[in-house]
């Protein structure tokens, strides 16, 4: 077995140094800062079993969610006689039956022998044995909490010595499970097509043979006056592009479901309740809910918008899955569910869960945010994390995606895209106008997404939404990071030569991006030029756009360069998220908190009339406006 597994690993690695150097060819690597993903230490292809008498592991309790509830806390105890090491570790595994003759046929992979790694599917997380025992390697013994989420399968905790390069599995637990396992979780709320329309999106364990997905909805005062039906979606292993996605990442993600309410009242609180009806006509319902609507496009009154990226996910539990690696994105989280109440809208602007391709935490990340995304609306755009890798169109030839190029985030979350492959799209809030990129495919002049950019741009009246945004995960205008800046160009390459006309034509009051993980602000800046010297209110005529880096949401920081660069106000070495809030047509307040107290750590206004956005009559800027057509 152990030549067999050197082997394997032997032709995987191979084939990734291939696909690195390829992509390092065409310049279009992951970047270099980046960590790996932490399940990815696993040796899975040197799993051997040695099952061991004298070590003993249980769980409990036994069931979970006897009253409805998603996630839950489960005590693993566990004792070994002899041999006690601190390179001992606990994996969590779903579904229960985790070794390779269950689930190998799964791989589509065909052996000679009867030697075959003993595991093919990876631990969803794992703790060290003296995680919270610190005399474990003394006594042998010792006690872990893990919290587990309702994921449509049961649950088994495996013990292993040799530590994570050379796993060997000694004792295996009883198995865990949830009540009712396939019931509806996790709703997600998303604006639609039509600026009064709202979709609802959730996960089960229905298929359509089961049981009809549907929404029972209502304003308040009438709760249950529609019943809208839903869609269902779902992928295989085969839809995926390569490992670990298609491999030892996989697990089965349910079906998603998406239901769309429309023609919804303005500014109106809607309830709502997803569920399933069963061919045997009872009923099967996830949590209740409510939302705001959206207001009428140019009706002033407060509207209230949050904007960040790169979050991820990471463990309550403190699972050594992301200990010390993305904890910053439950501050995020929490500070963003304590502020529920004064905000309307959210948007995640690319790199959402970092699953890189160990799928099932795509479950974990809606089961981490749903306190949000069940009362407003969150946006998503695709970044290199969901959508990166070679041959599947997108722009950058890497592997950042883990071999899941778009498929989950596509299917888990239902955006307003013409179509689910080509993940950019426009929507509207109130006096906002949103074009959201999707900076992974070609965003240059000429092609596809760029003529929808210049559409979405030019479509917006600015006498009914003066507030023109936009969106993209990579930095496509300025950025001080040390990654952009060692490259020269201090934003992807290309990307202002081909953009920056359009931002300026068309008056583009604020660009974010994520991609690099800090906060960054620059001036009006075009052409690398400051085109105005204020710095926390700008009033008057619009002069450039403001760019803003917030992708410090939950992973790991990035550095800034230390050259100096005229057009940047400020940084912020640290993890936070921005807001903007509109009081009217004429007075905007930007503001960057930090995840970790929720307080503002730089602010902006902008106050302006229509006027001031009509067109490029300001003598000084005639120099930066397109050129005019005389009659004839």
């Amino acid at each position: 077995m152990e030549l067999f597994a050197q082997a394997v690993a032997s032709i995987a690695l191979i084939m990734l140094l291939i696909i690195i150097t390829q992509t390092e060819a065409s310049g279009q690597v992951r970047r270099r800062d980046e960590p790996p993903h932490p399940l990815s230490k696993v040796a899975l292809h040197r799993s051997r079993e040695l099952l061991d008498s004298s070590v003993t592991i249980s769980a409990s309790p036994d069931l979970l969610g006897q009253n409805g509830q998603t996630a839950a806390y489960v005590t693993v105890s566990f004792k070994k006689q002899k041999g006690a090491a601190e390179t001992d570790w606990i994996g969590v595994f779903s579904p229960a039956k985790f070794n390779g003759s269950e689930c190998l046929q799964d791989l589509n992979a065909t052996y000679y022998d009867d030697t075959v790694p003993f595991l093919c599917s990876s631990p969803i997380k794992f703790q060290y044995a003296n995680f919270s025992s610190p005399d474990y390697v003394k006594t042998g013994s010792g006690l872990l909490t893990f919290r587990l989420i309702k994921q449509r399968a049961d649950f088994a905790f495996g013990f292993f010595s040799g530590d994570l390069t050379d796993p060997v599995l000694q004792a295996v637990s009883n198995t865990i499970t949830f009540s009712d396992l396939k019931a509806p979780v996790y709703p997600r709320l998303a604006l639609g097509a039509a600026w009064n329309e709202i979709t609802v999106t959730w996960t089960s364990g229905y298929g359509l043979d089961e049981a009809v997905p549907l929404v029972l909805w209502g304003p308040e005062d009438n709760k249950s006056q529609f019943t809208s039906p839903a869609s269902t979606l779902t992928y295989i292993r085969k839809d995926l592009c390569g490992p670990p996605a298609r491999t030892v990442g996989w697990r089965d993600p349910g079906f998603i479901h998406t239901a769309y309410l429309e023609k919804l009242w303005p500014r109106t609180r809607y309830f709502y309740k997803f569920g399933h009806k069963l061919k045997n006509g009872k009923y099967i319902w996830g949590e209740e809910g409510f939302f705001t609507s959206a207001p009428f496009p140019g009706e002033e009154s407060l509207q209230r918008v949050i904007i960040y990226g790169d979050m991820g996910k990471a463990e309550r539990d403190g699972s050594n899955e992301y200990n010390n690696y993305q904890l910053a994105a439950l501050n995020t989280t929490d500070r963003l569910v304590e502020d529920i109440e004064n905000y309307d809208l959210v948007f995640h602007n690319g790199d959402i869960v970092y699953a890189n391709g160990y799928v099932f935490e795509w479950d974990q990340f809606t089961e981490q945010v749903v306190n949000i995304t069940s009362r407003v609306p969150y946006m998503l755009s695709s970044g290199n994390h969901e959508r990166d890798w070679p041959g599947t169109g997108s722009f950058y030839q890497n592997i950042d995606s883990g071999g899941e190029c778009g498929v989950p985030a596509e299917t888990y979350y239902s955006m307003p895209t013409t179509n689910k492959d080509r993940f950019w799209y426009g929507t509207q809030w109130g006096l906002f106008h949103f074009c959201v990129a999707d900076s992974e495919q070609d965003w240059r002049e000429g092609s596809e997404q760029y003529k929808f950019l210049e559409d979405c741009l030019r479509s917006v009246d600015r006498q009914k939404q003066p507030w023109l945004i936009f969106l993209a995960h990579r930095v496509l205008g300025y950025s001080s990071g040390s990654y952009y800046a060692l490259e020269g160009t201090f934003a992807e390459p290309m990307a202002r030569e081909s953009l920056q006309e359009l931002w300026q034509k068309y008056k583009v009051d604020i660009a974010f991006y994520g991609h690099v993980h800090n906060y960054e602000r620059t001036c009006p800046v075009y052409e690398n030029q400051c085109i105005s010297n204020e710095k926390d209110h700008y009033s008057g005529t619009y002069n450039a756009t403001i760019h803003i880096v917030a992708g410090g949401a939950g992973a790991h920081l990035s550095a800034f360069t230390t050259i100096e660069t005229q057009w940047s106000l400020v940084q912020d070495f640290d993890h936070g998220f921005t807001k903007l809030t509109a009081f009217n047509r004429s007075s905007l307040l930007f503001e960057y908190k930090r995840s970790s107290d929720g307080l503002v750590y730089d602010q902006f206004t902008i106050t302006r009339e229509y006027k001031d956005v009509l067109g490029c009559d300001n003598t000084n800027l005639q120099q930066f406006c397109p050129p005019k057509t005389l009659a004839t």
